[in-house]
């Protein structure tokens, strides 16, 4: 009780700050926000349900990952082991349900396991596109449940020169990131490089307990080129990372008794993830339609250091992928797009333990996507082939050095497509719907696990013979905005046919608990809703309120594991007045309840409710030279010892972080124009 009043008290003394306000900025009707999922376009003019995340509003979430900040958008939550391994979770779907995109092409960070995160960050990125629901039609197998469009930052405007320098500083983990880059542009030519790093120990929980051995840090080094030469552009990017992940067991601490606090020491267990990536983006105008072809090369090697300085599990994922887009305008109203996936990847083990199987992998498909307006409406519907083929190599010592995985061929076939529209009616009001589907075979450790999993403690069995996974998605969503009021609403049903699941079988192994991967058919539905208010009486506040919530279950009435409990809630943003040096001044607050989540799966607990508090301000301060940028938030303000339903530490009986005071800073340090030459 005490705890809901301190939050409330909180965010009306916030609410009712006095600033020295001037003129009322100007709130614009319908909200423009610009994605690029196919071609940049508003998106209210699409059928999809597109949200958009910029790297500032991360960075004043007080995010410690991609996945964190997502994680405060309606519907979206976080599968974490610990706050530095964590991955997105839309509609009660994550994995490789959920597809990364990266510089247009498919990002595959290994994840079929639970404690693999997504593998990227915040460095060198403009903004994340979510787009929830099937996307298969384009993007081929695993945009199931949705897509993640990273977005590289923008290259500089012909004749200019910028830099800048950012610096985050983490309480709770005694955190420190910095990053700094420099691009130039002229008429022709663009460049730019950027390099950064983070170092953090480990966290602690609401009643200030060290979880030893959570630590963790990372490298960065991005680079890109681009060039224009006739009806040709081309945009290169390379992108290299190294990140080194503290893991912990039931009980591991022991191990770090001598520990200092500030410790940032890898000598005991962890991951080192290793990834590269080379990607080129190149535009070709055609005599009347347009080729987009990307092409990309990435590497991803995992390994696993068990303690005592011995690497146990070393894997390599090599990927070549493409995808190739032709466009043509049919008439004014009317847009054909023909669209290739395609992709190699090669999985080879090099360790003394083996989890999954050496294998390759090709996919290739082929669609076609069709998008015209009539008069106030905006129609979208394809059809799309794809195949997906599977071989394995006999690979020894899978867990153990007498257990062998026997080579397997697959090779399956899918059909997907999409139909939906938007209706625009006025300049206030935007309905859509959509119908689509999407598809995915099992992964390699669905299809071929049987041993130990040490990062999940359990002993898991795949089946090669799972077929494909299939999904129908059908949405409705209404939004409306106006000066004062903003407004939405959507609902959604998600259907599966043998939705792929791992199930415990009641038996043990050497106490270890064995579970099987199983199908059957599933049903996700849920809803999610916003309401926004700007007072007439005091413009520079907004007050908005989110609520979301998502069922999954096996058509037997099964619970399905990892879902989300239903979450609300509450915004107030102030927008102070400008000063002769200081602004775009802005406070918030936050209160995020999180509901209980009292139907868990098999093998899951049940969860209690709990509260947030979060609040913070940022604003510029103008210089001489340039414009310094401060952010200043601090998450779970009132330090909560709490369990997220989503965390896979809740099992080991350790609590989520703690109060944690994000400092973020952002220093231009060039920032010129001269007449350009190609």
């Amino acid at each position: 009780m005490y705890y809901r009043l301190a939050c409330l008290t909180c965010l009306f003394v916030l609410a009712f700050k006095p600033g020295a306000a001037q003129e009322t900025d100007t709130i614009p009707v319908l909200k423009e926000v610009v994605v690029s999922w196919i071609r940049s376009s508003s998106a209210n003019e699409t059928s999809l349900n597109i949200h958009s995340i910029s790297v500032q509003k991360m960075r004043q979430a007080g995010a410690l990952n991609i996945a964190d900040a997502l994680s405060k958008l309606p519907g979206i939550s976080q599968l974490n082991t610990g706050p530095a391994i964590s991955k997105p979770v839309i509609r009660g779907l994550y994995g490789n349900r959920v597809l990364a995109v990266l510089s247009g092409l498919k990002f595959d960070n290994q994840q079929w396991q639970d404690e693999h995160g997504l593998g990227l960050n915040d460095v060198g990125i403009d903004r994340v596109e979510v787009i929830k629901g099937p996307v298969a039609l384009l993007y081929g197998s695993e945009a199931i449940g949705g897509i993640l469009n990273i977005i590289e930052e923008a290259q500089n405007e012909p004749g200019k020169k910028s830099g800048d320098v950012n610096i985050g500083l983490f309480s709770n983990t005694y955190g420190l990131s910095l990053d700094a880059g420099f691009k130039s542009a002229t008429e022709k030519k663009n460049w730019g490089l950027r390099i950064g790093f983070n170092s953090n120990a480990d966290y602690s929980d609401g009643d200030n307990h060290r979880i030893q051995n959570s630590r963790f840090a990372g490298y960065y080094l991005k680079g890109s080129y681009g060039f224009m030469k006739n009806n040709w552009t081309s945009q290169n990017h390379f992108t290299s990372s190294l990140d080194n992940f503290g893991f912990i067991t039931a009980d591991n601490s022991n191990s770090f008794l001598n520990d200092g606090r500030l410790s940032r020491s890898m000598q005991g267990p962890h991951h080192t993830v290793w990834l590269n990536i080379l990607s080129s983006q190149n535009k070709i105008q055609l005599a009347n339609s347009n080729l987009d072809v990307n092409v990309g090369l990435q590497s991803n090697l995992r390994l696993e250091d068990e303690g005592g300085n011995k690497i146990s599990l070393n894997m390599l994922l090599t990927s070549l992928l493409w995808r190739i887009l032709w466009n043509k305008q049919l008439n004014a109203n009317t847009e054909l797009i023909l669209a290739n996936n395609s992709q190699f990847e090669n999985n080879t083990n090099y360790g003394s333990r083996i989890i999954i199987p050496d294998a390759n992998m090709v996919e290739s498909g082929l669609s076609s996507f069709i998008k015209s307006k009539k008069k106030k409406i905006i129609f979208e519907y394809g059809a799309g082939f794809s195949v997906r083929s599977i071989h394995t190599f006999l690979t020894a010592g899978v867990n153990t050095p007498d257990k062998s995985i026997h080579p397997f061929n697959k090779t399956l076939p899918s059909v997907n497509g999409s139909v939906g529209f938007a209706w625009n009616p006025n300049k206030n009001w935007n309905v859509k719907t959509n119908i689509g589907s999407g598809f995915r075979s099992g992964n390699l450790a669905e299809l071929s696990s049987d041993g130990l999993h040490e990062g999940t403690l359990r002993y898991e069995i795949g089946d090669p013979a799972l077929k494909i996974e299939q999904n129908f998605n059908g949405e409705l969503s209404l939004t409306y905005f106006s000066k004062y009021l903003e407004f939405s609403a959507s609902g959604y049903v998600n259907d599966f046919l043998n939705y792929i699941y791992l199930a415990p079988t009641g038996t043990q192994y050497l106490g270890f608990d064995v579970f099987r991967y199983k199908q059957f058919d599933a049903n996700l539905y849920g809803t999610e809703a916003m309401l926004g208010l700007h007072f007439p009486f005091f413009e520079r506040l907004k007050w908005e309120t989110n609520f979301s919530i998502v069922t999954g279950k096996l058509t037997d009435g099964t619970r399905l594991p990892f879902i989300p409990p239903a979450k609300w809630t509450h915004e107030l943003r102030l927008k102070c007045g400008n000063g002769a040096k200081v602004k775009n001044i802005l406070a918030f607050a936050i209160m995020d309840h999180h509901f209980p989540q009292e139907h868990p799966a098999q093998f899951e607990t049940s969860t209690d409710a709990y509260w947030l508090l979060n609040a913070g301000a940022s604003a510029d301060l103008q210089t001489k030279y340039n414009v310094i940028t401060f952010t200043l938030t601090a998450n779970n303000l009132l330090n909560k010892n709490y369990y997220d339903h989503l965390s896979r530490f809740k099992d080991y009986g350790i609590h989520n972080i703690g109060r944690n005071i994000v400092v973020h800073v952002t220093v231009p340090f060039l920032n010129s124009f001269k007449k350009s030459k190609s």
